[in-house]
């Protein structure tokens, strides 16, 4: 096993920003390019804090994938399970925000969809600690989706050390396909040791208005351990028996973005320090999330998604 190595399965793409104010995509003229997708974010906020981190997906061989295989080795999380591929372009992501605060969104999907079964290194995926599976697009369509399906269940089938689980609902990708959503997410939890959701997909996945009903509800299903984060009141964290919420430290939030996924990659790189990841204990768990709050917070005093990523140093000497 490779002691303390997480590797993130999903999508890395370009998000091309419109800096242009309250105005659709229409009208917007001037666009900033970051690296994105949601389970990389998480990757380079592991390695940003000192843990060991890898990603596995794939980009278009193409200038666009090429940046981002960059901006991820910079971070100095291992690329070597990046697939480049030579006929699909790079996946692209256009976002506007407009003066309602409603969000104009395009996204041209290329070549984080197309990854294949017999292209991911099995024996190399599962000698990790933890493993884990937070996109917001392999769930949409094949082959991806199949692939992303079909290394979770074997990883829990094989005993793997540690699944990790983050369904990352994203309204303008499930527009007029919410059951398949649910189910594929409900799928997913029930086969994970711990389970990340937001209080809108708390309630999303399990059809329950009341908190502690919907966390059950999780658990029932087969999730060992459920955090739901809560913005500014912290996290919920629930093993089955025990159900907790962990407050935040309070900030002066400029932009959100990202803020979830430094949540995840914070707690992640705690849990993959462990000898045996499957039995944390309660209270470190609890230790762990309140160590991840911090981390979530910081990351909202910043602009940018990787770019806020705090060092473990200065989640240390940062005072609220």
């Amino acid at each position: 096993m490779m002691a303390g190595n997480v590797i993130c399965v999903g999508e890395l793409i370009i998000d091309f920003f419109c800096m242009d104010i309250d105005v659709d995509l229409i009208h917007g003229e001037q666009f900033v390019k970051k690296a994105g997708g949601a389970p990389a974010n998480v990757s380079a906020a592991i390695a940003r804090l000192g843990g060991r981190s890898s990603f596995a997906g794939k980009v278009g061989d193409d200038p666009f994938g090429h940046y981002l295989k960059a901006a991820l080795e910079e971070e100095k999380v291992d690329t070597s399970m990046l697939l480049m591929d030579e006929e699909a372009r790079t996946t692209l992501a256009f976002v506007s925000l407009e003066a309602s605060g409603e969000r104009d969104f395009v996204f041209n999907r290329g070549a984080d969809r197309l990854v294949e079964t017999n292209e991911i290194d099995r024996s190399r995926l599962y000698a990790a600690s933890v493993l884990h599976f937070g996109s917001a697009t392999a769930l949409l369509d094949d082959p991806f989706r199949s692939t992303y399906v079909e290394l979770m269940q074997g990883a829990a089938e094989n005993g793997f050390p540690f699944l990790s689980f983050d369904p990352n609902y994203r309204k303008d990708l499930w527009a007029g396909r919410m059951p398949e959503f649910i189910k594929l997410a409900r799928e997913g939890a029930a086969i994970a040791d711990l389970v990340k959701v937001s209080e809108e997909e708390l309630h999303l996945m399990t059809g329950e208005a009341d908190r502690t009903a919907a966390v059950r509800s999780l658990h029932e299903l087969g999730a060992k351990r459920v955090c739901v984060t809560l913005g500014k009141n912290g996290t919920l964290v629930s093993d089955g028996r025990a159900l907790v919420q962990v407050p935040s430290i309070r900030v002066q939030s400029i932009d959100s973005t990202g803020a979830g996924d430094a949540f995840v990659g914070a707690l992640l790189q705690k849990i993959s320090g462990l000898n045996e990841p499957k039995s944390v204990p309660f209270e470190q768990l609890l230790s762990f999330v309140e160590f991840a709050n911090k981390v979530g917070a910081i990351v909202c005093t910043k602009v940018g998604a990787i770019a806020a990523l705090p060092t473990l140093e200065e989640v240390n000497r940062f005072r609220a």
